[in-house]
């Protein structure tokens, strides 16, 4: 696979309700379908009501937040789809955040073995994470996205405009994910997001910021496209972070992505140090920066093993071992490093002394 065919699928756009029509023209009549989710209906469901009225497109919204990304809420979609006569030859549109892209995505690539979808991603973690790179995926058992698809979207059409109505907690966590591609990948792009004024947005630099922060993943995502190789990249942050997402959803007290990504990137970089000898003064500041922006998740030594437990359950571990993708240097990658639990309980050590 090219570069050419994900980028090609890519759209930024002012206007993205002026994008549909192209895309959607190539499909019969009553074969498009929508799916979002309550709140992006409240906030921008007449944005879109011009375009679905005069296409005829039925649409089915799914209850917002990150407990309704199961299996209960795409076999809703399964059952839409089914009772409004959908077939292979079929286009759903998935309005809203990576929850909704996910889900629905999974949804669409599941039915009758698969049928297209695009993607318009409304809050900025979906916009440089979730719903680029072709993956979909659900909850299950407690896991966060332990059931799910590699299936590309036909197409990804990205517009800014939607985040002017996101609140601060999950502009931050879209941010997380556009600070690890910086870290992995690009550190021009790293250094352009710290001095990035999060109190007083400029949305047509931000604009450009995601544009680069696509790149950096699609870059990966074009190279391995199944995640056997350096697409593990990605995972950065990721290990140590689900761990907490899972930990803070099970106590009652969740916490946005980005933030137990952000946490997780603060662990991984100590490991990085540790094991890739990535400079210890800038994991310092890189540390203090993220802490800055994010918080802290409050953690006792009682949480080191149920954290640790967590982490064995992670997809990108093998035979028991729990793998991690490293930083030697801003910019370079180690994937599949495997560090002892020791290891491990001292990185969270570190992130709980911050």
């Amino acid at each position: 696979m090219g570069n050419s065919t994900v980028y090609s699928k890519i759209i930024y756009s002012r206007q993205p309700m002026a994008e549909l029509p192209s895309l959607t023209a190539r499909y019969p009549e009553g074969k498009v379908f929508l799916a979002t989710e309550e709140n992006v209906d409240k906030l921008w469901g007449e944005h879109f009501d011009g375009f679905i009225n005069s296409e005829g497109i039925r649409k089915v919204v799914i209850p917002s937040g990150e407990n309704n990304k199961k299996i209960e809420a795409v076999v809703k979609i399964w059952q839409f789809l089914s009772e409004n006569g959908a077939d292979r030859k079929s286009l759903l549109i998935n309005i809203g955040g990576g929850m909704l892209t996910d889900l629905a995505g999974f949804a669409a690539s599941t039915f009758k073995r698969g049928i297209h979808f695009l993607n318009i991603p409304t809050t900025l973690l979906s916009q440089v994470d979730a719903s680029v790179g072709g993956k979909t995926g659900i909850n299950f058992n407690g896991l966060k996205n332990e059931i799910g698809t590699f299936q590309e979207p036909e197409a990804v059409i990205i517009n800014t405009g939607f985040l002017k109505t996101i609140d601060a907690g999950n502009f931050k966590s879209g941010f997380a994910e556009m600070i690890k591609h910086g870290l992995i990948h690009n550190p021009t792009h790293l250094e352009d997001l710290k001095n990035f004024d999060l109190q007083n947005i400029d949305y047509d630099l931000l604009q450009q910021l995601i544009n680069d922060s696509v790149d950096v993943k699609t870059w990966f995502v074009s190279n391995d496209p199944t995640e056997k190789d350096i697409r593990k990249a990605l995972n950065f942050g990721h290990t140590v972070g689900h761990a907490f997402e899972s930990f803070a959803m099970e106590a009652g007290t969740p916490i946005h992505h980005g933030f137990a990504v952000a946490y997780g990137m603060i662990a991984e970089l100590y490991l990085s140090v540790k094991k890739c000898g990535f400079p210890e003064a800038e994991c310092k500041s890189l540390s203090y920066w993220l802490k800055e922006i994010y918080g802290k998740f409050e953690i006792g030594d009682d949480s080191f093993e149920k954290l640790y437990k967590l982490m064995t359950h992670d997809k990108k571990n093998e035979s028991g071992r729990i793998n991690f993708t490293l930083l030697p240097e801003t910019g370079k990658i180690a994937i599949d490093q495997h560090c002892e639990k020791e290891l491990i309980f001292e990185a969270l050590n570190y992130y709980r002394n911050l």
